[in-house]
């Protein structure tokens, strides 16, 4: 699955699509930032309710490609415009994290932890 199609086959809203449309190798559902950092893996989507600039740095720190910020959050500017600085993709949807996780599941491959990015 591309990061593009976090939108168009799963129905989340993009908030800033400047970034480099490439394959997705996985996800990680947290909230807490220091989890994220120790166990989320580069080149995937990040499943969260933590809408902020923070986010993003952790993100951009080990390489993740996207995040979706679930439960209808709202979404900071300053956070879409450092997410746009590091080329990061952000999404937006109403569902529950645990709703989204269950739609990337098959949709990334479920149980490929340490795989290839997908094209």
């Amino acid at each position: 699955m591309k990061i593009s199609e976090l939108g168009t086959e799963q129905g989340f809203r993009s908030l800033q699509s400047d970034y480099a449309d490439r394959g997705l190798g996985g996800g990680y559902t947290s909230d807490l930032l220091s989890d994220v950092m120790a166990n989320a893996k580069s080149e995937g989507v990040l499943v969260t309710i933590q809408a902020h600039k923070n986010t993003v740095a952790v993100a951009s720190l080990i390489g993740i490609a996207a995040i979706v910020i679930c439960n209808g959050r709202p979404v900071p500017d300053d956070m879409i415009e450092a997410a746009r600085a590091e080329g990061v993709a952000v999404f937006h949807t109403d569902k529950s994290q645990f709703e989204v996780s269950g739609l990337l599941w098959p949709a990334l491959g479920a149980g490929t932890e340490g795989a290839a990015p997908r094209a």
